[in-house]
């Protein structure tokens, strides 16, 4: 797995604003898309781990990677990033508690986007 930040920022406004251009009425949309299209993702990626199928996990948890880095959401991604890895070895020994990391640093991401757009 790779090195953990556990410091990192669970919304960089810096670097997510650097992404869109500094268009922050760009940025909340890609927010509220995000948080749209969440819900489903996370499903898919808490099925694919009960149903332990390392090929699904690591596609799911890519989606989602690719997704939170817009937001410059360190832990996020890194735990995102965990799973995908996971799943592209096949070694689903921790599978679960690293899909509960993912789980709260995702949660603290829609609760800093919530804001955000609002």
């Amino acid at each position: 797995m790779a090195v953990k930040n556990e410091t990192a920022p669970i919304l960089d406004m810096e670097a997510a604003l650097e992404r869109v251009g500094g268009d922050e009425d760009l940025l909340k949309e890609i927010g509220a898309l995000f948080l749209q299209e969440f819900p489903p993702a996370i499903s898919a990626l808490r099925t694919a781990v009960a149903s332990r199928d390392p090929k699904r996990i690591e596609g799911k948890a890519h989606s989602l990677k690719g997704s939170v880095s817009t937001f410059g959401s360190g832990m996020a991604f890194q735990h995102t990033l965990d799973l995908e890895l996971q799943g592209r070895s096949g070694d689903l020994t921790a599978v679960d508690s690293n899909l509960e990391r993912a789980e709260l640093s995702l949660a603290c991401l829609c609760s800093e986007l919530q804001k955000l757009i609002s």
